[in-house]
C-alpha cells in the first residue's frame, strides 16, 4: 500500500505521519517513510556538493541567496537542474518505492508529485515544467497512491508554526499565500482524489480522521490480496 501526504508547511504532516507509522507498526506492518523534494534529496545534494568541490568558490552556497538565484536563472543551468531533479525523483518514487512495496512495506510519501510540481511552478514559472517530456514521464512512471491526504492551514498559522520550529529556510508570506491558493485549488487537488484535513484541529482529532481513512483501505487491500 502507498499513501501520500501533501500540504502547506506547518500543516501537521510530519506529526501525523509519525503517528500513523507508529500505529501501523504496532499492528505488525512494515512501514517506510519517503521524504522527497525536487532538488533537495540526499542524492541531489551529493551531486551538488561534488560540483562544488570541482568548481570550489565559483558556485554559491546552499540556501536562499541572490547569488544562488542568479545561477539558477541561467536557462542552461536551470534546464540541467530540473532534468537531474526529475530523474532523481524517478529513482526514488518510481523504482525505490516500488521495490519497498514488493518487499511488503507500506510506503508513506511525505510530499509527492503535485507538491514538487508546485515548487517547480513557483520557482521556475518560465519553464512550464509540466508540459515537458521528463515531467510527463515522471507522472506516468510513478505509482498512484492508494490514498492521498491533503493538509491545510491558513498562511498565518503556517508562519507561526514555522517560527516556533525555527525553520531555517521557511517561505515568506507571499510565497505561502501562493502555495495555499494552489493547495486549495480543486483543479490541482480534486476532492475525489485527495482527502482534505484541517490542520488547525487538535492532534488527536486529526489522527482519528487519518486512521479512519487509511486503516479501512489497508484492510480492504489485504483482503483483496
Amino acid at each position: 500500500m502507498m499513501i501520500s501526504f501533501s500540504g502547506l508547511d506547518g500543516a501537521g504532516k510530519s506529526t501525523q505521519i509519525d503517528l500513523l507509522k507508529s500505529r501501523l507498526e504496532r499492528d505488525g506492518a512494515k512501514v517506510r517513510v519517503i521524504w522527497a523534494r525536487g532538488g533537495y534529496t540526499p542524492g541531489f545534494e551529493f551531486i551538488k556538493n561534488s560540483i562544488r568541490l570541482i568548481f570550489k568558490k565559483s558556485l554559491p552556497l546552499s540556501g536562499k541567496s541572490a547569488e544562488r538565484q542568479a545561477v539558477i536563472n541561467n536557462p542552461t543551468v536551470r534546464g540541467i537542474w530540473l532534468a537531474i531533479s526529475i530523474l532523481d525523483l524517478m529513482l526514488i518514487w518510481g523504482i525505490y518505492a516500488r521495490v519497498l512495496r514488493i518487499l511488503g512495506f507500506i510506503v508513506i510519501f511525505d510530499r509527492y508529485t503535485k507538491d514538487t510540481l508546485l515548487d517547480f511552478r513557483y520557482n521556475f514559472p518560465e519553464s512550464n515544467v509540466e508540459s515537458g517530456y521528463l515531467w510527463r514521464s515522471l507522472v506516468r512512471f510513478c505509482p498512484q497512491p492508494d490514498d492521498s491526504l491533503l493538509f491545510w492551514v491558513p498562511v498565518k498559522t503556517s508562519i507561526e508554526r514555522s517560527l516556533a520550529k525555527k525553520e531555517p529556510f521557511s517561505d515568506d508570506a507571499e510565497t505561502l499565500q501562493w502555495r495555499f491558493s494552489a493547495y486549495m485549488d480543486k483543479n490541482i487537488f480534486p476532492k475525489e482524489e485527495h482527502f482534505r484535513i484541517d490542520g488547525q484541529l487538535d492532534i488527536v482529532t486529526i489522527a482519528e480522521d487519518v486512521h479512519s481513512k487509511i486503516l479501512p483501505s489497508l484492510r480492504r487491500k489485504v483482503i483483496i490480496c
